[in-house]
């Protein structure tokens, strides 16, 4: 059964298998500077099934009029299960006071701009 959490930088190697399946490389060059963003990040919402993380999203900016969605990630084997979508909404709906919500996608990014 999936479970959404809070958590923080000590779940870095989880996270670091999420970001190396999706081939973001530009998160796992430095450690520490991984472990510094993930403990300056606003918020930070993890899916677990049991105990193994398998998608996140993190949210940075100021909690109150800006709210970027900074990463948004689910492990390939857990996609169109609607992990991402229920993230998502989590962020809407901690952050609906937020007046501006900014989610980016790479133009090029097909999966991500359908999503």
């Amino acid at each position: 059964m999936i479970s959404y959490q809070k958590f923080n930088y000590k779940n870095l190697e989880e996270v670091k298998t999420l970001y190396k399946e999706a081939n973001w490389t530009s998160y796992l060059s430095d450690d520490e500077k991984l472990a510094r963003a993930f403990k300056n990040s606003l918020w930070i919402l993890g899916a677990f099934d049991n105990d193994q993380l398998i998608g996140f999203v993190r949210c940075v900016g100021d909690g109150e009029h800006i709210l970027l969605v900074q990463d948004l990630i689910v492990a390939t084997a857990y996609q169109r299960q609607g992990i991402g979508t229920t993230l998502l909404k989590q962020v809407w709906k901690t952050f609906s006071h937020v007046r501006m919500i900014q989610l980016n996608t790479d133009l090029y990014d097909e999966k991500a701009n359908n999503f």
